[in-house]
């Protein structure tokens, strides 16, 4: 019976050890499935995004950059910036833009204010004198003549003597226009190039035939035995030619005081074109000799500077300087700065000149 029982124990304890077997094996296999179930929730919860949609989107313009305040504000500050340029400008601005200014500043008369000629090079500004009698710079001209010759009735001078501050400011075109309009009265005229340190009068004229002012200076030629007179101009010139003598000694000469005493008595009109006077003395030499003294401004160009220089400089030896003129005058330019139509040379008097 024993032996028996004791059978039966150990058959129930294999059954017993086979169902543990089998416990711990499902176990596992639960533990492992609600492992990867855990896994599976979270990556369900990393994927499913965490809101939801309490109402639709409404189109609207973008938050940033606010391209209208920018553009404005870029507008004000260009606004800004231009006019503190331009004033900084203004301020700094030392020449002379009307007649009334260069009146004010050097407390002379101002005879004429004379355009700027629209030509490339200066045979081309002869030949616009040529074509255009009745242009705005031709009348100009003439009203610079009647200026000139109206400024002593009783005794009109006749030799005219022009010059400026420094080089380049038309002195030598307006010589060549104010000859052309003295002509024009039936006058016999006559052009000195004493500018004979750069000699300027051949790079205006066609022809190369001309009659050097040293050769009637120093005696090689005598004047009846010579022909100045130049046809595309219509009166005489007298060129400038090279000299190894200083030009300032020729001009303060006897002879050139006896050349000009026999010139007076040949021509109604004597025109110089001399150099600057900031430049050489040649100008404060030869002023002795001329009955009018015209001193030429560029516009917007000449410093107040150097015309108060130029003309301390000549009123230092005695000068007395007839009249300014403010010369090449930009048309254009000047209605920009808001002068336009002050003084006839646009809409005022367009009807009386050829445009």
């Amino acid at each position: 019976q024993l032996s028996a029982e004791i059978q039966r124990q150990s058959e129930e304890l294999i059954a017993l050890q086979q169902l543990e077997r089998e416990a711990e094996a499902a176990r596992l296999l639960y533990e492992s499935f609600f492992t990867r179930l855990q896994e599976t929730n979270v990556q369900q919860g990393l994927e499913v995004a965490d809101g939801r949609i309490i109402s639709e989107a409404v189109p609207r313009p973008a938050s940033s950059p606010r391209k209208r305040n920018i553009l404005v504000l870029s507008a004000l500050l260009g606004v800004l910036l231009g006019s503190g340029l331009v004033l900084l400008r203004e301020m700094r601005f030392a020449g002379f833009r009307t007649p009334d200014d260069l009146r004010q500043q050097t407390q002379r008369t101002v005879l004429a204010s004379v355009p700027m000629i629209p030509a490339k090079d200066r045979k081309a500004v002869q030949r616009y004198l040529s074509d255009k009698p009745n242009s705005i710079v031709a009348e100009a001209i003439r009203n610079l003549r009647t200026s000139v010759l109206m400024s002593d009735i009783d005794t009109p001078p006749q030799v005219m003597m022009i010059t400026s501050s420094v080089p380049g400011e038309g002195k030598t075109t307006l010589a060549l226009a104010l000859g052309r309009i003295m002509a024009g009265m039936e006058k016999k005229v006559l052009l000195i190039e004493a500018d004979i340190r750069r000699r300027t009068f051949k790079e205006y004229l066609d022809t190369d035939t001309s009659v050097p002012l040293l050769d009637l200076l120093l005696g090689t030629v005598k004047a009846e035995d010579v022909d100045p007179f130049v046809p595309e101009l219509g009166f005489d010139i007298l060129t400038g030619s090279r000299s190894d003598t200083n030009a300032a000694d020729l001009f303060a000469s006897e002879k050139f005081a006896t050349l000009m005493k026999n010139l007076r008595a040949s021509y109604d009109y004597i025109i110089i074109d001399t150099p600057p006077v900031l430049a050489v003395p040649d100008a404060r030499v030869i002023g002795a000799h001329a009955d009018a003294i015209l001193y030429g401004v560029a516009w917007n160009k000449t410093t107040k500077t150097q015309v108060r220089h130029g003309l301390d400089m000549l009123d230092s030896v005695g000068l007395s300087v007839t009249g300014l003129v403010l010369s090449k005058v930009d048309q254009s330019k000047m209605a920009s700065y808001g002068y336009g139509g002050q003084y006839g040379y646009d809409t005022y008097g367009s009807k009386y000149y050829d445009q």
